[in-house]
This record gives structure tokens, C-alpha cells and sequence, in this order.
């Protein structure tokens, strides 16, 4: 009998397939699309270990499933190449980040293509490419051409370490989200897409995808929408008007401060000539370092300082002290806040600083208003919390009466109505090398004129130094040749843009490039797009549930106004896996020297089928779990018996007169329930519980073998056996191709036609109903899986075991467990 040999059987069916050319797809109308993507990856240095492999192999299983069941699946895979890990490496040994990126991408394609990964190779795309970045470049053009990317100066994050800006996003914890690197702030002239313009649509239609709530809410919470009045005030003692944001006007007789953010640019002005202008400038100095270290905010421990000033309260609650606050943000509302006791940070504060509070809001409980009368706890329900005042609400639900007062207080002329966003713009500079550039070029006759279409792209030059100046330029502003050239508009000399755009830039548009690769016309043809786009299914960690997904969102929406294409949200369902952990439980990382990489798995002659297998028999697709040496054993020993059973199969020939109708019927039976089981379950993604059925299958199959030879039922054992590959190939695509061609198939397995089940067989099918009298268990019964509650009350009655414990005794009541027992009470 022939053994199990993963070594020879894996490289064969992958050159097979390369040639083949077996996953490659076109625009077929005939079949129902499905497009099938894992996130773009980056092609490190480091090797691709079982953590990724685990992404990839969930996507696999999906792609393999549906072209199965008759789609037309696009499944393709690229590289997204520009960034910070290859230029800082190129910095360290000298080796270009062309030269690197071009030798990590030939790693990393040799590892997924031995992992047996089923991908339309021939649209490989990379981000590094002239040919790739050139639409990148003509995307960034269309958005300057919509007044979305603008430049100006700001005060941003920037990363000593890494020597370039951090948009918000990428700042974790005070830290650059690349290296670790504490940030700190600094004034550049930089680059930004409007993102905010569109933060109504980016929260409103999350409601149109299939999405989980917690990637929503993230999602939802960074974009920070509320709604609130803006109050104008003129400052005690001063000319300066400021405008203050109050998201819980209802209760706007409950004033009593305003906070200001420590970085908002009126602070300045607003303290010059205070006696402690000093003190209040450097405290909030020292506030915005906090934040850092703290990760933006930390409301626990809220800080601040008197500015010194009062604004006049324009509804009658006299002067109101001015405080800087840590937890005012300058970019939310107008970066100064009314506060009151009905909000829990301002409550916390004023009871901190022993500001007055005044509450004029109450629940209906008398005894829990007493409470908030003595400030004793802060109230904040602005649904059903019960007025005191003005007057006109007196007594009113704050919930019911937020339409009056919005009248009331435009009527009075007192406030504005405006809508406030946490998210800030996008900020798309960076001061690196290794990214596509900025199609730009500054005139001093013409200020920031495009680059013409014809002249795209914009190619990266070769340098000799990748190291940043630190000053705030790139590289690039080293090299004459680059910068120095010609106004398009006057002709007239002028200097390129040496700012290189956010990584996420590239990777905001990639699956719609996909769709048409190899377009050197336009960015992609509007009918490949509306065939294939959107994605169906986009796989990948929560781990971008800020940054790309937004961003890519945002793209999607602006080429959807500019009739590019017909739809505006990327991807219809989005499908975030849980990690791979190392076998002690910690996250696999090489800094810690706990990874595993499947090459040395594969070369201990497991194979990648059993990795496969073990990465979705190993937990739920959706929840982390650790790495284990022993469930890998396991899935190769399934391997293995499923490969026995079959070539036990082939040694056999069928016995004269060779038929027994009742082994048919068990054998069917097994596998057809089977097929529903696994088609359910991959129709759900319950990838374990998939698998877990397989390996009961393979478990059933080998008792009825063991209970008769294979020469009986010869016919049967051979349609089943090939049912039960096909249901394996999703997962272990080597090895069931493998035994597909053992049994003298035609064509590939992978796209045979997926198997039906018999459903009138499964009816048929019998379940174990236990049967007691009183509780205690008196036998067993086999019935049909469809039996009714009369029928199995009927057999236990008289079930000759059963029968002797009602000897006697009248039945009192008689209970029924559909599927599971009958109990008698006597």
C-alpha cells in the first residue's frame, strides 16, 4: 500500500496547478461572482510564520468552497511594499528598499505558494511599482482636483526614531505604532485628504455592511460624531469673541466653566497679560506630554489649570471661569467646551478643583434627585432626566423637549446648531524616502500646481543616503535632479514635492486594481470593477480596524461621487480572525524568538495540509489560540487514515455479486450527513466544527469497513469516498487531489461540483431516545430521526424493559425531549 508522503505528493500538485493556471478567472457572466481577499500583506524580512498562515488559510477555504459550489471566484493576492521596515533596513546595511522589498515578495510568494494557497497569480500587483504607484499618484491628483488634499502647517506627531510625522491613528499609547518610539510634537508644512468631509457617510453607512459590532463601534468612536450647540462669548476684559461647543445643551442653565484644550491655538492670546501666563502655557505644555506618554487622553485622572479668564455667558449664567483641561481636544467641537455637573469628566474636574456646580437636572426618583441637589453624585441621562430650568421647561423630559429648546435658544439668538467629529483630517505627508511621491510641483508664480497626467508617474529616484535629515524633509530634497524642474503651467523653474505619501495610501485602493491589473490606461476599467467589486469577503485581524478600513472607505466613497464606480462601501462582509499565539500563550513575534514558520514543518515531513488543517481545527476561525505541537500530530494522523481508507479501497476489486442494500444505505447515509454537516458549517465559517465532522466521518466509515469488506457495496464505497474528498479538498487541497486522481477522476477536484446530500436518507436516519419512569433511566430507544412526540411515547410504552416498570402503575404524565428521552411519570 502506498504511504502518506507529503514531500512529494505537495511540490507535485503545486507545479500542476502553476501551469495549470487552474485558479485563474475572467469576467464570466455565467456564474454568480465571489470575491474572496485577504488583506495586502507587507513582505518583510522575517519569514511568514503559523500566525499569518492562519489569515490566509481561512481565505483559501472560503475561495476553494464557493468555486466548488459553481462561483466564479476571484481570489487574488499582491504585496503592499512601501514603508518604514524596508527603508530603516536599507539605512542599516546599505541594500535599497527596491533590492530588499523585491527579495522579501520572492520569499514570501515561494512560502504561500507552498501552502498550496489557490490565488489568480496573474494579477499580482505591487505597491512599489511605477506601474502600480502611477494610480496612486493619479488617485491623489483627483482628490487635490476635489479640494480634498490640501497642505498646511500644523503641529503633528512626529517620531524622533523613525524621523517623520504620525497621523493620529498612528499613534498608540504616546508611541509611534512602527517602531515604539516615544512621539513628541512638531511644526510642519504638510500634506492632508479631508476625510472629515466625509465623516457623516463613513458612520452612517456602516449600517449597510456585514460587519461585527465591535469593528463598527471602533470605528464609529473614532469618527466621534455628536451633535450640540455652539454658544458665542465674549471674553471679560478683553475683545477676543470665543465660540464654545456643548454637546448637552439641554441642560445649558447648568454652566458654570468652560475648558479649553491645552494645544487649541486662541490659549496663547487668550492668557497673554494674565499674571500666570507663563505658569498656564507651561502646564499645558506639560499636558499635551502626558498625553502622549498616556495615549491621547486619560480621563481617569483629569488635570488642569485657571487660565485666569472668564467668558460672559450669553444665557444669563454670569461669568464663567475659563480652565485648561486635559481632556479638551482642540479639533472636537470648537476646542472649548461649556461644562457643567451633568457631564462625568466635568463633574469629576470642578469637584478636583472646587469650581462651582449647579445641577438642573433630575431623575424622577425624589430621593436620588436629593442626591443630585447635594452633588453628591453626577447626573447625565439627557433622555429621561426631568428640567428645573429656564422657566419654559420647567418639569419637562430633557429627551422630549431637545427640539424646544434648540428653537429656544436660535429664537433667543443665544446659540448655533453644529455637528462636531473627533476624527481629524488624514494626514498623508511623510518625510521618508521609501513611499510613492507626491505628484506636486511648487511654483513660486503658481503655488501647487499637479502634475500632468502624461507626465505620471512621478518615479522614485535611486539615492545614495536613505537617512532622514531630521530637519523635516525626506531624502528625497537631497537629490537636484528630483527636485529641480519646470512649472507645468508657465514653464517657469520650479521644485517637486519631496514629501512621499502614508503607506496606507497605496493599500486605500488595491482591491479595486485586482479587478484589472494590468491597465496602463487608467487606474482600472469601470466594467471589470462593476463585475467583480465589492469584495464579498475581506479577511484579515482586527488590527486595521481604524486606520485602512477608513481610509479605503473614504476612497471608495470619493471614486463613487466621481462615477468611477457603482458602489461605496469596499466590502460587503468583513471577516476578522483571531490569533495564533505561541505554544506558551504570548504573541508571536521574532523579537521574542517564538515563532514558528511552517518551512521547518513542512520539511519534518507534516506537510502543508496538516499546518492547514490545524489552523482551523485548532479553535473557533474568529478567537485566538495557541499553537499546538500535539493537534498538529493529530491532524496528520487524520491525514493519514483518510489516505489508508482510500488506498485500502484501491487494493480491493469488487466481490461477485457484490450488493448488500443495507451497507449502501449506512454508507450513504454517513456521508450524506456529512456533506450537509460540512456545508453548513463552511457556510457559517465553523472551519473546526467542519473539520471535526470530517474526522467522525472518516471514524464511521472505517467500523462499517471493519463490519464488511470493501468488494461489497464496490459502487458505493467509491461515490463515497470521493463525496468525502471533495468535502476535505477546501481544507487540504494537496492530498485530496491527490487521492481525486487515485480514483480515476478526471479534471481536479478542486473544481468538481460540491456534493448534495440526500435529505429524505437523513430523515431516515435513527437517534438514541433515552427512556425513564420517574427520572430513573429504564432503556434505550433507536427511532427515526423524524419520530413525533406520539410515536416515541407509543415505542417506550412499549418497550419490553420499560414495560416491566409500568407493571402496575398508571401513567400520570408523559414528557418529551424531541431527539434526546421520553420520561413517564407514574
Amino acid at each position: 500500500m502506498r504511504r502518506y508522503n507529503p514531500k512529494q505528493i505537495e511540490p507535485k500538485w503545486q507545479t500542476v496547478w502553476e501551469k495549470s493556471k487552474i485558479y485563474e478567472v475572467t469576467e464570466d457572466k455565467s456564474q454568480p461572482k465571489r470575491y474572496v481577499l485577504e488583506y495586502f500583506p507587507y513582505p518583510s524580512g522575517a519569514a511568514m510564520h503559523v500566525g499569518h498562515v492562519r489569515n490566509y488559510t481561512i481565505g483559501d477555504a472560503v475561495a476553494r468552497y464557493a468555486r466548488m459550489s459553481g462561483s466564479n471566484v476571484l481570489h487574488p493576492m499582491g504585496w503592499d511594499g512601501f514603508g518604514l521596515p524596508a527603508e530603516n533596513y536599507a539605512i542599516k546595511t546599505g541594500i535599497s528598499p527596491q533590492e530588499a522589498v523585491a527579495k522579501n515578495v520572492e520569499n514570501f510568494k515561494q512560502q504561500l505558494m507552498q501552502m498550496g494557497f489557490s490565488y489568480d497569480w496573474s494579477r499580482e500587483i505591487n505597491s512599489t511599482d511605477p506601474s502600480y504607484y502611477k494610480w496612486t499618484q493619479w488617485l491623489f491628483l483627483l482628490l487635490f482636483e476635489k479640494g480634498l488634499a490640501y497642505q498646511q502647517e500644523s503641529s503633528q506627531w512626529w517620531c524622533p526614531n523613525d524621523k517623520t510625522v504620525l497621523a493620529d491613528e498612528q499613534v498608540e499609547n504616546g508611541r509611534c505604532w512602527r517602531c515604539g518610539h516615544e512621539v513628541e510634537r512638531k511644526s510642519l508644512k504638510q500634506w492632508f485628504f479631508k476625510i472629515r468631509d466625509y465623516a457623516d457617510r463613513l458612520e452612517k453607512d456602516l449600517d449597510k455592511v456585514n460587519w461585527s459590532e465591535s469593528i463598527k463601534s471602533m470605528q464609529r468612536n473614532w469618527i466621534g460624531r455628536s451633535e450640540g450647540m455652539v454658544f458665542t462669548s465674549p471674553v471679560k476684559d478683553m475683545s477676543l469673541k470665543i465660540k464654545t461647543f456643548s454637546a448637552h445643551f439641554e441642560a445649558f442653565r447648568a454652566d458654570t466653566f468652560v475648558v479649553i484644550a491645552p494645544d487649541h491655538p486662541l490659549l496663547a492670546e487668550l492668557v497673554k497679560g494674565t499674571k500666570d501666563e507663563k505658569k498656564v502655557l507651561s502646564f499645558a505644555d506639560k499636558i499635551l506630554k502626558k498625553r502622549v506618554a498616556q495615549g491621547f487622553t486619560d480621563e481617569e485622572h483629569v488635570e488642569g489649570i485657571f487660565t485666569g479668564r472668564y467668558i460672559k455667558d450669553p444665557v444669563g449664567n454670569d461669568d464663567l471661569p475659563i480652565w485648561v483641561a486635559s481632556y479638551a481636544l482642540a479639533h472636537y467641537g470648537t476646542g472649548i467646551i461649556k461644562c457643567s455637573a451633568h457631564d462625568e469628566r466635568d463633574f469629576k474636574f470642578a469637584k478636583k478643583y472646587g469650581i462651582k456646580l449647579k445641577p438642573v437636572l433630575f431623575p424622577p426618583d425624589p430621593k436620588q434627585a436629593e442626591k443630585i441637589r447635594r452633588l453628591e453624585v453626577c447626573y447625565s441621562d439627557m433622555v429621561h432626566g426631568i428640567l428645573a430650568e429656564p422657566e419654559e421647561f420647567k418639569g419637562k423630559v430633557a429627551g422630549q423637549v431637545r427640539p424646544g429648546i434648540i428653537k429656544y435658544l436660535l429664537k433667543n439668538k443665544l446659540a448655533e446648531p453644529q455637528v462636531s467629529y473627533k476624527i481629524r483630517d488624514w494626514l498623508i505627508s511623510r518625510q521618508r524616502y521609501w513611499g510613492a511621491p507626491i505628484p506636486i510641483i511648487h511654483c513660486p508664480k503658481h503655488g501647487a500646481v499637479p502634475v500632468p497626467d502624461s507626465d505620471l508617474p512621478v518615479v522614485l529616484p535611486e539615492v545614495k543616503s536613505y537617512e532622514p535629515s531630521g530637519d523635516g524633509r525626506s531624502p528625497l530634497a537631497r537629490v537636484p535632479e528630483f527636485v529641480n524642474t519646470q512649472c507645468p503651467v508657465c514653464g517657469e523653474p520650479a521644485q517637486r514635492e519631496t514629501d512621499t505619501m502614508d503607506g496606507f495610501a497605496c493599500s486605500s485602493w488595491y482591491f479595486l486594481r485586482f479587478a484589472d491589473p494590468h491597465n496602463d490606461k487608467k487606474a482600472f476599467d469601470k466594467s471589470k470593477v462593476d463585475f467583480w467589486l465589492p469584495v464579498d469577503d475581506y479577511i484579515g485581524g482586527a488590527e486595521h480596524a481604524v486606520m485602512h478600513l477608513l481610509y479605503a472607505r473614504f476612497w471608495t466613497k470619493v471614486m463613487y461621487d466621481g462615477k468611477m464606480i457603482d458602489f461605496d462601501e469596499p466590502f460587503t462582509t468583513l471577516r476578522n480572525h483571531g490569533m495564533i499565539l505561541a505554544p506558551d500563550g504570548q504573541k508571536m513575534s521574532k523579537s521574542k524568538g517564538n515563532t514558528i514558520e511552517p518551512d521547518s514543518i513542512i520539511d519534518q515531513g507534516y506537510g502543508a495540509d496538516s499546518i492547514r488543517l490545524m489552523e482551523l481545527f485548532i479553535g473557533p476561525w474568529n478567537q485566538s489560540a495557541a499553537w499546538s505541537v500535539e493537534g498538529l500530530g493529530g491532524t496528520f494522523r487524520f491525514l493519514q487514515r483518510t489516505w489508508a481508507l482510500v488506498q485500502e479501497f484501491l487494493e480491493t476489486s469488487p466481490q461477485a455479486g457484490g450488493h448488500n442494500a443495507e451497507l449502501e444505505t449506512q454508507i450513504t447515509r454517513v456521508v450524506s450527513r456529512t456533506i450537509k454537516k460540512v456545508s453548513q458549517d463552511l457556510g457559517t465559517l465553523s472551519l473546526n466544527t467542519a473539520i471535526a465532522a470530517l474526522m467522525e466521518c472518516v471514524n464511521e466509515l472505517y467500523k462499517l469497513k471493519s463490519d464488511h469488506n470493501f468488494g461489497l457495496a464496490h459502487k458505493t464505497w467509491h461515490q463515497s469516498l470521493s463525496n468525502l474528498i471533495q468535502l476535505l479538498a477546501p481544507f487540504a487541497p494537496h492530498i485530496t487531489e491527490e487521492m481525486w486522481q487515485d480514483l480515476g477522476h478526471d479534471g481536479s477536484v478542486h473544481i468538481s461540483r460540491w456534493p448534495t446530500w440526500d435529505e429524505e436518507l437523513l430523515k431516515e436516519d435513527l437517534l438514541t431516545i433515552a427512556v425513564q419512569v420517574n427520572g430513573k433511566l429504564r432503556g434505550e430507544l433507536l427511532l427515526p430521526a423524524d419520530v413525533s412526540e406520539a410515536e416515541a411515547i407509543e415505542a417506550a410504552q412499549k418497550d419490553e424493559r420499560v414495560a416491566k416498570n409500568l407493571e402496575g402503575k398508571k401513567i400520570k404524565k408523559s414528557i418529551y425531549v424531541p431527539g434526546r428521552l421520553v420520561n413517564l411519570v407514574v
